[in-house]
């Protein structure tokens, strides 16, 4: 025979790692705090100056 579960305390378990799992997702998605957001935009910022200084102005246009 199987080992004998309370439904009750399983169910609440299920429920409770679902949760985790949903709360998990949630800080992947929008957990960013708002200094990585500010060093995020530096970043593409100064990778968008790095590009435009290395433009040649002689190339020929299309």
């Amino acid at each position: 025979m199987g080992e004998v579960v309370n439904l009750r305390k399983w169910v609440k378990a299920r429920e409770k790692a679902r949760r985790a799992a949903e709360a998990a997702a949630n800080r992947a998605a929008h957990g960013r705090s708002r200094a990585e957001k500010a060093r995020e935009a530096q970043e593409a910022a100064q990778r968008a100056r790095r590009l435009d200084q290395a433009r040649r102005d002689d190339a020929p246009e299309a």
